[in-house]
């Protein structure tokens, strides 16, 4: 076999093999299916590089009695042994899943939910294994477009098919699809996920992009999703199924025209009272009403099911009417006003960094905390790219923001999605490890919830860093814009109003949540969710426009409040200073089995980190500036050199005829010449001082070879007090006295 055969070999082992496969070449995709799980509704292993996964989708046959909502799970795991690997722990195998896990399940889940037909709530299970991992190409895109592949072959009635690239920007340029090497150097982070001709889902970060090549952006993606598509319905003419027909859940007709009389004109009345929990309450009054009506006409036959669901259609169709026929919001805002604004900064004594940011009902409490090297997060690097973070934002979301008596600590999708997309949008605001070392943990705590959480959890977050001193290049904003809109007989929207500064039910009853964030510069953050199936671009443009005029305005309301970081670190911030030494020093200043180090940790109260790269940096981490100076006087002393001109206190460590041998610093040595021991004749070093003894001296010169000069006579001379500068020269028998009365020398 020569070598080309060979490499063509094991090319082909690298990627699995099945009846059908379809290739998107440009993008280096590979989609195959009809040999692996059979028996679910639909199932393809997608591969690039020699990243692989396997995704199936599969819809329950009937539906649970009393279903009213729909329930799809979407759930990605990666195997360990898709990178040659063990689960770590004692019974060797995976647990629950990671965080990466949690966002890449909700990052498909929101794409595929719209697409599913209205009023299907057959349970469907889209799950998803990451096979095999090259360390280069992220299995997060492979999963939405081996779902979407899935859901195209399945008997699982579904209007797709989508496609998913994430885009990176590198030198200027945009790159489909980058490696984790890539990504290091890019200054974008996109996931665009769309159909043939719309946006259907957007995620990720930036480096304070401006809005004009933020849209180039979207459009330049849209462009590279068309070749995956193309992909998927080849692949679904070789191999789909025929879609099953599954009863669709509405509610019936009579039901709805009771509540509808019921209700009358008091359900605009409720939804335009003054305030979330007086909407909430005006609402379930008049539910009520219409319940026992129901349940007197209708007798056996009243499902409280049906009155529910009714009185969801009526509340969409009285805040989408006067949305679009009104120009009224619930609140009565205009479609592009913000709700009040108040900040406040240091709220809680203790604590590094605090701040409250309240957005109308929403407000979030959150305090920032500063640590060391030992406090950053580790990452599994199971599919590579870094494998650690020192920033973590952190939210929840506990049910007494809601009015509500519910679970309480359980960390949910919901919470762990919230807190990556905060954290995401703050992070390239944030100084560089090397000006300011410290680990950075945030927490968001929602103290009362009424649309847009994640937002105000990054305006806070940027107010509790600034507060706690870490310098940001800027404060970051985020809001939140909606969609209502009107579709004619083509499915096409004839009529829409985007809305700014969305509240809980204008999300909910909306069209679209579309969340940016940004600086002064540039957009630095964003997540786009849709209820419709797609949204064309010259709204998307519209509400990029809009949301940037408000981030403007919600800016001025933080500058305002904290213009820049504080000076100063708060008084209970740990300190940190970073120091480098001869990197041949380190092992001295471990000592043998960490013995120096760890003294110098308890006598001091600090702790200290090397670097692990032998560049020779030690990061000393302490309570209070005293401790710090201890720790940076004992480093210096292990680690140190002896210079011209400088004081040391040293203890003699050889005494000869010529002079003594006096140890300045640890391991560090220079002779005092019997000329240089005092200022009179000495006729016997043992005069002056003994092997043992600890005497002051002054270094004066170090020759070409590094032999060190030292005087006591010159150290002396120097301590003494300026009016006994005219004394007479001391007895050799009062010489001990002398240094002993001499001050304590600083080597500095």
């Amino acid at each position: 076999m020569d070598e080309a055969e060979d490499q063509n070999t094991t090319t082909n082992r690298t990627k699995m093999k099945q009846k059908h496969n379809v290739t998107a070449e440009k993008l280096g995709i590979q989609i195959s299916s009809g040999t692996l799980a059979g028996l679910a509704g639909g199932a393809v292993t997608i591969s690039q590089g020699e990243t692989s996964v396997f995704v199936s989708a599969t819809a329950a046959a009937t539906l649970r009695p009393g279903q009213d909502f729909f329930p799809l799970t979407v759930d990605y795991r990666e195997k360990f042994t898709a990178a040659g690997r063990f689960p770590g722990g004692y019974f060797k195998r995976e647990g629950k899943p990671t965080e990466k896990e949690v966002l890449t399940s909700r990052l498909c889940d929101r794409p595929l939910r719209p697409l599913f037909p209205k009023g299907f709530l057959n349970e469907v299970q889209v799950i998803g294994y990451l096979l095999s991992t090259d360390l280069e190409n992220e299995g997060d895109i492979l999963m939405v477009n081996g779902a979407s592949a899935a859901l195209m072959i399945s008997d699982v009635p579904w209007n797709g098919p989508i496609g998913c690239v994430r885009l990176g920007q590198i030198d200027g340029e945009f790159v489909v699809n980058p490696t984790n090497e890539q990504m290091y150097d890019s200054t974008l982070d996109l996931i665009y996920v769309g159909n043939e001709k719309e946006m259907m889902m957007i995620e990720g970060s930036a480096d304070q992009i401006p809005e004009d090549r933020f849209v180039e952006a979207l459009e330049y993606a849209h462009e590279a999703i068309q070749e995956i598509i193309a992909a998927q319905r080849e692949l679904a003419a070789l191999c789909g199924k025929q879609k099953k027909e599954f009863e669709l859940v509405k509610v019936p007709d009579d039901v709805l025209a009771l509540c509808r009389e019921i209700t009358g004109n008091r359900m605009e009345d409720a939804i335009f009272a003054d305030s979330k929990q007086e909407r909430q309450v005006a609402v379930d009054a008049v539910k009520v009403e219409a319940d026992k009506a129901c349940e007197e006409k209708f007798g056996d036959d009243y499902d409280p099911d049906h009155v529910k669901m009714a009185f969801e259609v009526i509340q969409e169709e009285v805040y989408r009417d006067n949305i679009l026929g009104k120009g009224k919001r619930a609140d009565g805002r205009g479609p592009d006003d913000l709700r009040e604004i108040t900040c406040e900064t240091g709220v809680l004594p203790r604590v590094h960094g605090s701040a409250i940011f309240t957005r109308g009902e929403t407000q979030s409490l959150v305090l920032s905390t500063l640590g060391t090297s030992r406090d950053v997060q580790d990452l599994d690097g199971l599919t590579g790219g870094p494998t650690s973070k020192s920033f973590i934002l952190h939210y929840n979301f506990p049910p007494f923001s809601v009015g509500e008596a519910g679970r309480f600590g359980f960390t949910g999708r919901r919470e762990i999605g919230h807190g990556a997309l905060a954290e995401r949008s703050v992070l390239p605001v944030l100084p560089p490890e090397d000006e300011f070392p410290y680990a950075i943990r945030v927490v968001s705590e929602i103290m009362s919830s009424n649309g847009s959480t994640s937002m105000a959890s990054v305006c806070g977050g940027s107010l509790a860093l600034m507060d706690a001193g870490v310098p940001l290049s800027g404060h970051v904003a985020g809001i939140s814009t909606g969609l209502v809109s009107e579709h004619d007989e083509n499915g096409n929207i004839s009529k829409h109003v985007v809305l700014t500064d969305i509240i809980g039910a204008e999300d909910h009853f909306g069209d679209m949540d579309f969340k940016v964030c940004g600086t002064r510069q540039g957009v630095t953050g964003f997540q786009l969710d849709l209820k419709i199936q797609g949204l064309p671009f010259d709204i998307a443009k519209e509400a990029v426009k809009q949301v940037t005029a408000a981030r403007m305005k919600i800016l001025d309301v933080m500058e305002a409040s904290l213009p820049s970081h504080r000076k100063e670190l708060r008084e209970h911030a740990p300190r940190i200073e970073t120091v480098k030494i001869d990197p041949e020093k380190i092992g001295a200043l471990i000592g043998p089995g960490g013995k120096n180090i760890r003294r110098i940790t308890e006598v001091t109260g600090a702790n200290i980190d090397i670097d692990e790269d032998n560049s020779g940096k030690v990061r000393i981490y302490a309570t209070n500036s005293e401790a710090m100076q201890r720790a940076l006087d004992e480093i210096e002393l292990m680690t140190g050199e002896i210079e011209a001109g400088k004081i040391y206190r040293g203890i003699v460590r050889g005494v000869k005829e010529f002079g003594a041998f006096v140890e300045c610093l640890p391991g560090k040595e220079g002779l005092c010449h019997i000329s240089e021991l005092a200022d009179f004749r000495v006729n016997k070093t043992e005069d002056i001082c003994k092997l043992g003894d600890e005497i002051i001296v002054k270094c004066i010169g170090i020759d070409d070879k590094g032999r060190v000069k030292l005087s006591r006579r010159a150290a002396m001379e120097e301590s003494k007090p300026a009016e006994d500068a005219e004394s007479p020269a001391p007895s050799t028998e009062g010489s001990e006295e002398e240094t002993e009365k001499a001050a304590e020398p600083v080597a500095s």
